[in-house]
C-alpha cells in the first residue's frame, strides 16, 4: 500500500535545502519526516534490517571471519618468510659486494704499485743504457781520433819525403826552367 506523497512547502526564509511538510497533513510513521523515498525506513523496517544484519554479521563472524584470519595469517606469515630470506639474500649479496670491492682495491693497488716497480725499472734501464751508449761513444770517439793521429802521422812522414821533390817540380814549372835539386844546392855552396 503506497502512501501519498505529501506536498512540501518553501518559505523565503527556510534554507533551500530543508523542507517542511504542510501543517495540515499528519506525519507519516516514516523516521524522518522528509520524502526521499527508499532511504527513509519505516520503524519496523529498521527493526527488521537491525535484526537481519545481525544474523548475517553473526554467521560472517562465526564461520567466515576466522576463515579469513587464518588465511590472513597464514599469508602474512609466508610474506614474513619471503620478507627475512629476500633480507637475508640482500645481507649475503652486501657481503659479496664487500668482498669484490676488496679484492678490486687490492688488485688496483697491486697493479698500480707493478706499474711504478716497472717505471722504475724502465727508468733504470733508459739511464744504464744511455751511460753505456756514453762510454761507448767515448771509446769510439778515443780510438777515432787515436786512428786519425796515426794516419795523420804516417801522411806527414809521407808527405815530408815528398815535399822537397814537389817543390822542386813546381820551381821548375814556375820558372820554366830546369832548377839544380836540392842535391845540388849543398855543392855550390
Amino acid at each position: 500500500m503506497a502512501r501519498p506523497r505529501q506536498a512540501t512547502d518553501r518559505t523565503a526564509t527556510e534554507h533551500p535545502g530543508h523542507l517542511r511538510t504542510r501543517q495540515d497533513e499528519p506525519l507519516n510513521d516514516k523516521l524522518l519526516p522528509l520524502d526521499i523515498g527508499p532511504l527513509n525506513p519505516t520503524g519496523w523496517g529498521l527493526v527488521i534490517g537491525l535484526v537481519a544484519f545481525a544474523l548475517v554479521y553473526a554467521v560472517l563472524a562465526g564461520r567466515l571471519l576466522p576463515r579469513a584470519a587464518a588465511v590472513i595469517a597464514e599469508r602474512e606469515a609466508k610474506t614474513q618468510g619471503v620478507m627475512d630470506a629476500a633480507d637475508e639474500v640482500r645481507a649475503e649479496a652486501e657481503d659479496i659486494r664487500a668482498q669484490r670491492e676488496a679484492i678490486l682495491a687490492e688488485a688496483r693497488h697491486e697493479a698500480a704499485h707493478t706499474r711504478q716497480r716497472a717505471h722504475e725499472e724502465g727508468t733504470a734501464l733508459i739511464a744504464a743504457a744511455r751511460e753505456e751508449g756514453l762510454r761507448e761513444k767515448e771509446r769510439i770517439v778515443a780510438e777515432g781520433a787515436a786512428a786519425i793521429e796515426a794516419e795523420r802521422v804516417v801522411a806527414e812522414a809521407a808527405l815530408r819525403s815528398d815535399v822537397d821533390a814537389w817543390a822542386h817540380s813546381l820551381a821548375e814549372r814556375i820558372v820554366g826552367e830546369p832548377v839544380p835539386g836540392p842535391e845540388g844546392r849543398g855543392t855550390k855552396s
